[in-house]
């Protein structure tokens, strides 16, 4: 495979969409899109660490159990449903930077094949790829993501920046049983990268969110996303005691959006911050499991419970924090993180609708983002490529 022209596809998709000369805000798109991935990718991929220094050992090439041969398959009858030309700016090589290149805001000028550009025969074919790597519950969120976005084209009356189609798919390798290879969605409010080696497979940095979170009217009436996620995150702050709560709430008023790992951070240095689980019991250990499994959940099960083995085998390394309020109703972000899980949950300020909402300035409830990494150098299952490519160097690899 060659690697591709950039912004050409989505430049296009977005001047597909746009009525009447599309030009200017093609150029302006693609100009914003080049700043960010040139100010983003400016450092090698290191990974998320605490101090700056990558914790070796954590992840290693095995045999998991877990079959991957559906995703497989459905990768290859997805690429298969393409057209060439689509197919050519859709696939990329297994090391290329198109991994790292996503953004949440709308404007960023997307690789791949977008849903808006599918037949609905495609559609269902990219459909069928997702639901055969996520499980159930990931899928409708996925699906919810992008059904709210809609809903927020209905509520900005802006079909051009917004809309439930406007979600792009890359293959990175060639899908395979021995080789690495993956898929990326990415779009608005939505990312989720998908590496397999084997049968092992990397789900991070996933991105998820919306604003709306929940859809009051309209065509998707009822559509709602990351409400246990909120629910179970108060639950377990609550569960603390008032020692313990002193220790994890960093502060008790939230002004401004907290999350620190989202797009073009992949080398963020992070410190251990909050309440170490090792000083939980046995209950809030219980409860806070049970918050990194809505997460680990949107993996399909088999996958899903290799993951959630990796993060209690760290659980002593583990630590909770807090900013905001604890009572229900309150505005709030949560990270729980330690060396091989990063998981973020934040109520954000307005940005599509600070027309609609009384304070735009402050986080609220209808506009939320949550992201979960692989910390010390694991994201996009990169440690695990670095291995695999020491034991079996790839000719188009630079």
């Amino acid at each position: 495979m060659k690697r591709r022209i950039l912004y050409v596809a989505s430049a296009v998709t977005v001047a597909a969409i746009c009525q009447g000369p599309a030009g200017d805000i093609v150029e302006r798109f693609r100009a914003r899109s080049i700043e960010a991935e040139k100010k983003g990718l400016a450092e090698p991929f290191k990974g998320v660490t605490t101090n700056g220094e990558v914790v070796p050992g954590l992840f290693g090439i095995k045999s998991t159990g877990v079959t991957t041969e559906p995703a497989r398959k459905a990768a290859e009858a997805f690429l298969s449903a393409l057209t060439p030309e689509q197919r050519s700016k859709t696939t990329f090589d297994i090391d290329d930077p198109e991994w790292r290149k996503w953004m949440n805001q709308h404007f960023y000028v997307r690789q791949g094949v977008s849903f808006k550009e599918m037949s609905e025969a495609q559609r269902e074919a990219a459909i069928s790829m997702l639901r055969a790597s996520l499980s159930a519950k990931g899928l409708q969120l996925t699906r919810d993501i992008m059904r709210l976005n809609h809903t927020l084209g209905e509520l900005t009356n802006n079909f051009v920046e917004y809309g439930e189609y406007f979600y792009h798919i890359t293959v990175m390798g060639q899908p395979s049983k021995t080789e690495p290879w993956g898929w990326q969605l990415e779009g608005h409010h939505l990312l989720v990268n998908y590496f397999v080696l084997g049968d092992q497979v990397v789900m991070t940095p996933m991105f998820v969110g919306s604003e709306p979170v929940i859809a009051k009217e309209g065509k998707y009436k009822g559509t709602m996303i990351l409400q246990d996620e909120q629910k179970l995150g108060l639950a377990l702050i609550n569960g603390l005691s008032e020692a313990q709560q002193a220790k994890a709430i960093l502060e008790r008023e939230k002004k401004r959006n907290n999350n620190q790992s989202e797009a073009w951070k992949d080398n963020v240095v992070i410190p251990y911050a909050g309440l170490p689980v090792s000083e939980m019991n046995a209950q809030q250990q219980k409860q806070l499991l049970q918050v990194v499994e809505a997460y680990v959940g949107n993996m399909s099960a088999g996958h899903a419970k290799i993951r959630m083995d990796e993060i209690r085998g760290q659980l002593d390394k583990t630590y909770f924090a807090w900013v905001g309020g604890t009572a229900p109703g309150s505005i709030f972000y949560y990270r729980i993180h330690s060396p091989v899980v990063l998981i973020e949950f934040d109520h954000q300020s307005a940005a599509g609708l600070r027309n609609v909402v009384p304070n735009p300035n402050l986080p609220n409830h209808e506009h939320v983002h949550a992201v979960m990494r692989t910390p010390n150098g694991n994201d996009y299952g990169k440690d695990l490529l670095r291995q695999h490519l020491a034991k079996h160097p790839h000719p188009h690899t630079h």
